[in-house]
Parts: structure tokens; C-alpha cells; sequence
């Protein structure tokens, strides 16, 4: 299979959410989310705990997770349509049954088709750090996503965030720490600088290549007082 193999399943004008062969598709621009039936994680195979990772890139990362951890079900997700087609064409490739790719928007897909407290972690590897200010809105760990993100995961779930860009990691951090629902796994100042066997991706190699310091941080949801 060739990420090639991997076509829209509709033109701009007929733009609707679609599940075909592995792939949901989540479109731009469209007010309709609502009336979409989403199965949710039934459409794995097998019932397993779910992790997502967001800003999939070319899925090197979340390929090789998925093929060696496969007492979980894994999801990319990812806007890109070139980089969306070259995961497709991984998970088939692999035979991954336990991998489920979603090209669309982050917080659209998270807002309007994952249920609350159905998540067993997030990963978000390397996300654009819109490094000048005044592009600062587009970044994606803001506020209503942090949000989001404590509404799906179950409890005991986690989110951890990786980038090299040590002003991004400070200003999420910062979102974090500010949400008062979340709490961080590491002390004060909130990040490590390696993490075992977490995996490596394209652009994890590519900043070490160059020099540059990897950061993650992790935060989980407050337990709930009872």
C-alpha cells in the first residue's frame, strides 16, 4: 500500500464526515458534527485501553508504538492530508488492527466525537509552536483544549507534551498549571529532559541531529473528591 493508494472520499462542496477502511475523516468548515453518528472506540477490533497522539506528523512515532504495544488501541490524529496518507499507508503496511487514523482538526475531533472519561492517554508530540507572537492564537495547547482534554480521559489518564521549543513549553506549562484541574507528574519546574523508552519520530530526530534539547511534561487530571 502507497500513501498514493489513499484518496479524499468527497469534493470540497459535498464535505462530510466519513469512516472508511481505518480512516475518519472530519472536515473543515462544516456545522454539521452533530448530526454524525460517531461509533466511538468500537470500531477497534479488540476492547482495549486508548491512547491518542495528536500532530501525528508521518506516524513514525505512533506506528511503532502501536506495533509494539498492542494491549492498546491507538489513534492519530492529524491534518495534514500528505502526512495523513503516509500513516494510512503505514497501518496497512503493518497490519495494525489496533490503529485508527483521524484527518482533521484537533479540538474538532475531540469536541464532537470522543465521550467523556473514554481515553486511557494523550500523547502530543512536536506540535507547531507558532513561534511569533502575534501567531500565538493558532497554537493548539490552549485553554479550551486543556479542557477538552480533561473532559475524555479517564480517570488516572495522562497527557504528555514534547516539543524543543522551550518558550512553547513554558507558555503550556503555564496552561497547566493555570486550569487547577490538572496536575503535573514532574516537580517544579515541571518538565525532564529525557524519558527512557519513550520512542523516537522524525522531528525528535531531526532537533537532536541539530542540537537541541527534547522537554516533557506530563499533567493529569485532579482526582475527583468524593
Amino acid at each position: 500500500m502507497k500513501p498514493k493508494d489513499f484518496k479524499p472520499q468527497f469534493s470540497w462542496e459535498e464535505r462530510q464526515p466519513v469512516i472508511s477502511d481505518g480512516l475518519l475523516t472530519v472536515p473543515q468548515y462544516y456545522e454539521g458534527h452533530e448530526t454524525f453518528t460517531f461509533p466511538g472506540w468500537e470500531i477497534f477490533p479488540e476492547k482495549r485501553p486508548v491512547c491518542i497522539e495528536y500532530c501525528s506528523g508521518n506516524g513514525s512515532w505512533l506506528t511503532h508504538r502501536a506495533k509494539s504495544d498492542k494491549e492498546r488501541n491507538w489513534v492519530g490524529v492529524e491534518m495534514r492530508f500528505d502526512r495523513v496518507r503516509k500513516i494510512w499507508a503505514k497501518r496497512h503496511n503493518l497490519d495494525l488492527s489496533n490503529l485508527f487514523v483521524v484527518w482533521g482538526e484537533a479540538q474538532t475531533f475531540t469536541r464532537h466525537y470522543i465521550s467523556s472519561h473514554s481515553v486511557a492517554e494523550v500523547f502530543i508530540n512536536f506540535p507547531d509552536p507558532w513561534p511569533k507572537k502575534r501567531h500565538e492564537k493558532h497554537r493548539l495547547m490552549k485553554p479550551e483544549f486543556l479542557q477538552e482534554l480533561g473532559r475524555i480521559l479517564e480517570i488516572g489518564g495522562k497527557v504528555t507534551f514534547v516539543t524543543d521549543d522551550r518558550d512553547y513549553l513554558l507558555w503550556t506549562i503555564n496552561h497547566f498549571l493555570a486550569d487547577k484541574s490538572f496536575v503535573s507528574t514532574y516537580p517544579d519546574p515541571f518538565y525532564i529532559e529525557e524519558m527512557g523508552d519513550y520512542g523516537s519520530s522524525y522531528f525528535d530526530t531531526l532537533w537532536r541531529d541539530l542540537g537541541r534539547k527534547i522537554h516533557y511534561t506530563q499533567f493529569y487530571p485532579m482526582p475527583c473528591s468524593s
